[in-house]
């Protein structure tokens, strides 16, 4: 049973509902230690002053915030201070159409339950929000940082998506390369198309893996063993040319593996 991360309500006008917030996703990526190329014993991260020359320990350290170029030390005394209703409370300000919420603006994803005595009021609000398409936009306080929140229903639950602030995002404008772009034929927009529907599938993530990281647990085994380990195996090599020669060549692979498997 995985642990909630934070327990409040969803408020909205003098609606109240109280939820618990967990982690939806855990990342899965490959993590290597730094070691000492003599001993292999695994490196250390000090804490050091350099002003002071010495290490400073978790119990001394004190939090600042940057303003020019001083550092303003910040007690957490003062920081208690700080009552925001955004603390214990998630505050939906607005409901928005679904297609209005562009993936780049997703942070991280979080999934909201019920708590005890929320069963009813959290049900209608998923509900009513699965039947009229639209998505919670709101505010919360979470792990220091006041986020703007989307709140969307998934299967039997609710999905909270922390959002990025619009100065938390790089115009792609900024993109000088995107100026070089040139006007494509419609005969290879034809092309490409035929491209597209010949490797056209139905997405499951059940068939995506980190190849990387099993082949980083593969080679840690064979270490472990002793074993010998094999030489790479050669890619497939690019089609040359400009990219209608690379096209055809896919599609004309594509056509090969399909004789293939029907042979």
């Amino acid at each position: 049973m995985p642990r909630a991360i934070w327990k409040g309500s969803i408020s909205f006008g003098l609606v109240n509902i109280p939820v618990k917030l967990y982690s939806a996703t855990k990342e899965k990526s490959v993590k290597f230690h730094l070691l000492c190329p003599y001993c292999k014993t695994p490196l250390r991260n000090k804490r050091f002053c350099p002003k002071c020359e010495k290490e400073i320990s978790w119990e001394e350290v004190i939090k600042g915030y940057k303003l020019g170029d001083k550092y303003i030390p910040l007690e957490k005394e003062e920081l208690d201070k700080i009552k925001l209703k955004t603390l214990k409370i998630i505050e939906v300000l607005e409901f928005v159409d679904a297609g209005q919420i562009d993936p780049l603006f997703v942070k991280k994803n979080y999934y909201l339950a019920p708590a005890e005595g929320g069963e009813k009021a959290f049900s209608l609000f998923r509900e009513v929000l699965e039947i009229t398409g639209k998505i919670a936009i709101g505010r919360v306080v979470l792990r220091g940082k006041e986020y703007v929140i989307a709140i969307r229903p998934y299967r039997k639950g609710l999905v909270l998506s922390v959002l990025y602030y619009k100065d938390e995002i790089v115009p792609i404008e900024q993109l000088e390369e995107l100026k070089k772009l040139v006007v494509v034929k419609e005969q290879e927009l034809a092309l490409a198309r035929a491209l597209i529907e010949k490797m056209l599938g139905e997405f499951s993530l059940e068939k995506y893996k980190d190849r990387y990281r099993e082949e980083v647990e593969k080679l840690v085994e064979k270490k472990l063993k002793g074993e010998k380990l094999e030489e790479e195996e050669k890619e497939e090599e690019q089609a040359k040319g400009d990219v209608i020669e690379q096209l055809k060549a896919t599609l004309k692979a594509l056509e090969t593996k399909k004789v293939k498997k029907e042979a």
